[in-house]
């Protein structure tokens, strides 16, 4: 008897800590299924895969975004400048030193199209069309996309240049030239992390989230039971297009922009205001609300 009662209290506590576990995982998906780092890589996604007439403002355009790659481009262009002063007698058996200056250029040319591309995003934030700036605004845009797409093909290449040149075994001169080695070592690494960014992106949110997803019962897509507002409730909150005279500039900025995605509103955007009179877009606000009921911004739940 004792035997067995002290088995049944084993199992019991099995039980109540796989529960334990179980309820804490659903909370940590629940928690990062309204995490905006998870909704900006689905909107990364989105716009990758999707109608991006649908998809608002280009999410790698966004000042956050664009602040992490001058950061990137500043630092890297700081480090190798700094690796190649400290080691002028270094010999590599490879020009290391030009295929480093090279990318070194390639980044200088990535600034200027970086505050193109800021510029181009604060007009879109602005609702301005750029066909009514004339031809000039046009063409501007047009070179600067082809000199994007010239870089890109730049970057790729030098990259495939840079593996043979680093990686060639048969000379074996890695100590001739250590401090080269190391830096192209490290630059390579990072590109290889950004070409495959993508399909690191499409595992997460195609085959790992919804395999965790399944597995608890939790749809990230629409809704946890028993949490999210239904399609009446829904329907009953006002939408509206939106217009610029709609939202006064000297308001907070919390009515300027989605703080959902984080994008500003544009003209004849659709947005959904809710009871508590916070205003969203209205594909990111239905998302949210079929998840949890709940402003996301001051937590009022729907009547």
């Amino acid at each position: 008897m004792p035997a067995a009662s002290s088995s049944a209290a084993a199992t019991a506590g099995t039980s109540r800590g796989g529960g334990r576990v179980s309820a804490f995982t659903m909370r940590a998906v629940a928690r990062m299924s309204r995490a905006r780092w998870f909704i900006f890589l689905r909107r990364v996604y989105q716009y990758q895969n999707g109608p991006r007439s649908d998809l608002g403002s280009n999410p790698f355009n966004s000042s956050g975004w664009l602040a992490l790659e001058l950061g990137v481009i500043v630092a890297q262009m700081v480090i190798t400048m700094g690796v190649v002063a400290t080691s002028p007698k270094e010999r590599p058996a490879w020009p290391l030193r030009l295929w480093v200056c090279a990318y070194n250029v390639g980044n200088v040319l990535s600034l200027p199209l970086l505050y193109w591309r800021h510029r181009h995003s604060s007009a879109a934030g602005r609702g301005d069309d750029p066909e009514m700036h004339g031809a000039g605004d046009a063409l501007s845009s047009y070179l600067m996309n082809k000199a994007r797409a010239f870089l890109e093909l730049f970057f790729a290449m030098w990259f495939v240049m840079g593996n043979v040149w680093v990686f060639d075994s048969r000379l074996g001169s890695f100590h001739r030239a250590p401090r080269l080695y190391a830096l192209c070592i490290g630059l390579l690494a990072w590109n290889a992390v950004v070409y495959s960014l993508p399909f690191l992106l499409f595992l997460l949110l195609c085959c790992f989230v919804p395999v965790v997803g399944y597995a608890l019962g939790y749809n990230m897509n629409s809704a946890s039971v028993g949490r999210g507002a239904s399609d009446e409730q829904l329907d009953a909150l006002p939408r509206w297009r939106f217009k610029e005279p709609d939202v006064p500039r000297d308001r907070e900025k919390d009515d300027q922009e989605c703080c959902i995605c984080l994008a500003q509103y544009r003209e004849k955007e659709e947005v959904r205001q809710l009871p508590c009179t916070h205003m969203f877009h209205l594909k990111c606000v239905d998302r949210w609300l079929r998840i949890i009921s709940s402003c996301p911004l001051c937590k009022q739940e729907l009547s």
